[in-house]
């Protein structure tokens, strides 16, 4: 008689009990770090080292998993909470007792952030294990068909977890706040090598079974994984280039230069502290340009061009390895504190090693993007501010010019303020106190205060960080980028662009950076008569450089120049680069003519895209 009252009130109080911890989050002061897109509540109990245990099964599509986690209870709290989003928990062991399950819960589903997962533990709890298998339509992980990859004989996994995807394929704290280490075992089928974001092995083995260890502790959304027929080839002694057979020896030749560029990163900012720096080269579908994963950059096959000419992606990469992965922004409301500091770092390698004529160019390309950025938002918008609200909000809508493109001139205004040399020490200490840890919108206010402003009131109104930061746009008395190459360009172009001598064209507009110039400052009034004779001269149609194909692609789109569409059929079917293809649809879904191939095209392509493109693009298309 009394087993359904009890079951019934059980029933009621685990109800009770998960609407209360639901999107709960702390209070803001000082000393908390309120992260909007994570259900983690670190300031009571968190993670501090993970042993994971995978099986990758290519067949279901799925990874079985054990995560057990090592946590910090200090003041002895009776729940911990992760962030899972699809995640199927299997069950849930304490300590070493597998003979008691202890209560845990899953919140309601949010279609965003998924589900917090919340666990009852004792204060002496030292251990968590968690038993979970993945679902076939996880957004982290990208089950490549052997079609869709370069060999295309052997089926290839990868996984993308910034912003908050880690949470699709491993029960985590998933905030760019707390920082653990790692050690993993992964179990593949024996005729492929995996990888992740640690120590890696340079040789396939005979069991499929290959163990790793990430000593440093890092923020979940670079942990990493890929799977395929993966083969490796040595750079340098602290660096290699690992690809499919079929893409080995291209990739070796395109990045060549890496060691160069680790030595110049040294040099400006202080010792690589990762151990080894190398680099993977992905299937078409990768989402990114690249993916900063520490010891292993994920690298899109878009930037070998042929000719080294996009490398400056492999020196963005690298100089996450101090902006972003040893000082990390504590939240994505502040992106910029990752990438802006990036750009900044990237563009003083590339005029080390390339020379400031170089540097010089990617600035103002970078600034012409930023134009643009805020000129979609519209330049009162809030999403032009370098401190964004993000609440309720997908984190990738910080991945936007802004972020790169604002945070990196707002830096360089800083470096023209206060001297270059002065900058730069100021640099070295920030990544040398920050190294590992994970850094407030408010340390780095606090450190610009303390160590450069120091008080000096004229400093701190032509510094203007105020105005960088928290309004939107570029503030007035911004200093912007300047190329004297771009000067010959504009003098070039001024006159009749068809009365031009081919030779006396093609002698001064030679490097990718002059060519991608000069396509985005051809005038509205092109004609299509001159698009044809520039086209005779560069072969922008049949380039091999795909960001010169992107940006001749996008103006024969709005001129609807005819010889490009059969070439831009096939840049979208093999391309998965968001950077890319989404501004290329949207152009294409601006005219009646455009929206029907656009259609077909993506109905074509969807399969070949990661979940992070198409779910850009499901939203773009929905609107037409």
């Amino acid at each position: 008689m009394l087993k359904k009252p009890l079951m019934l009130i059980c029933i009621l109080l685990t109800i009770l009990w998960v609407a209360c911890k639901q999107n709960t989050k702390p209070q803001n002061d000082s000393e908390k770090i309120v992260d909007p897109h994570s259900y983690a509540e670190p300031e009571h109990v968190k993670v501090k080292h993970l042993d994971l245990d995978l099986d990758v099964d290519f067949k279901q599509q799925i990874i079985k998993g054990i995560a057990v986690w090592t946590i910090e209870n200090p003041n002895k709290y009776d729940e911990i909470v992760f962030d899972t989003k699809g995640l199927n928990i299997q069950k849930i062991v304490l300590d070493d007792k597998t003979s008691e399950e202890p209560f845990y819960a899953l919140g309601d589903e949010n279609e965003i952030f998924g589900q917090a997962l919340s666990i009852q533990i004792a204060p002496e709890t030292k251990k968590v294990s968690i038993y979970y298998y993945t679902n076939p339509g996880a957004e982290a992980l990208q089950w490549v068909a052997p079609a869709q990859t370069f060999g295309r004989q052997s089926s290839f996994l990868y996984t993308q977890s910034q912003a908050i995807l880690a949470r699709t394929w491993i029960p985590c704290q998933d905030s760019p706040s707390i920082r653990f280490t790692y050690n993993a075992k992964v179990k593949v089928p024996k005729e492929f090598l995996a990888l992740m974001s640690a120590e890696n092995p340079q040789k396939r083995n005979s069991d499929g079974i290959y163990t790793f260890q990430q000593k440093h502790p890092i923020p979940s959304y670079l942990m990493a994984l890929a799977v395929g027929d993966i083969r490796f080839k040595k750079i340098n002694e602290m660096s290699g280039v690992y690809a499919e057979p079929a893409m080995l020896d291209k990739a070796a030749h395109e990045f060549a230069d890496v060691g160069k560029m680790l030595s110049a990163a040294e040099s400006l900012y202080g010792k690589y502290l990762w151990g080894r720096y190398d680099i993977l080269v992905l299937p078409p579908s990768f989402p990114f340009g690249g993916m900063e994963n520490p010891n292993l950059t994920f690298a899109t096959p878009t930037v070998i061009a042929g000719d080294r000419s996009l490398a400056n992606l492999v020196a963005h990469e690298l100089a996450h390895s101090w902006s972003g992965n040893l000082a990390t922004n504590a939240t994505w409301n502040d992106f910029w504190l990752n990438e802006g500091f990036t750009m900044y770092f990237e563009r003083r390698i590339i005029e080390k090693l390339y020379g400031k004529d170089e540097a010089d160019m990617q600035e103002v390309l970078g600034y012409k993007d930023l134009e643009n950025g805020i000129k979609d938002f519209g330049k009162t918008h809030p999403d032009t501010r370098l401190n964004l609200d993000l609440t309720d909000r997908s984190p990738d809508d910080a991945v936007t010019d802004i972020a790169y493109e604002k945070g990196f001139l707002f830096l360089k205004n800083i470096e023209l303020v206060v001297g270059r040399e002065k900058f730069d020490h100021f640099l070295k200490q920030y990544f040398a106190k920050y190294a590992f840890k994970s850094v407030t919108l408010k340390d780095f206010e606090d450190e610009l205060n303390n160590n450069v402003i120091k008080d000096d009131e004229n400093l701190k109104t032509a510094i203007n960080a105020y105005g960088w930061i928290y309004q939107p746009g570029i503030p007035k008395n911004a200093k912007l980028p300047h190329s004297a190459r771009f000067d010959a360009i504009d003098a070039l172009r001024s006159g009749s662009i068809q009365g031009q001598p081919a030779d006396k064209l093609s002698r001064n507009i030679n490097s990718t950076n002059e060519k991608l110039y000069f396509i985005q400052s051809l005038p509205d009034t092109i004609s299509l008569k001159q698009m044809q004779y520039i086209d005779s001269v560069f072969h922008f149609t049949t380039s091999h450089n795909s960001e010169i194909q992107y940006a001749w692609y996008l103006l024969s789109i709005k001129k609807d120049y005819q010889p490009v569409y059969s070439y831009l059929d096939t840049f979208l079917n093999t391309v998965g680069r968001r950077k890319f293809i989404e501004p290329l649809y949207s152009e294409l879904l601006t005219t009646e003519k455009g929206k029907k191939m656009a259609k077909d095209f993506y109905e074509k392509n969807r399969p070949n895209y990661h979940a992070v493109s198409t779910r850009t693009l499901d939203k773009l298309f929905s609107k037409k």
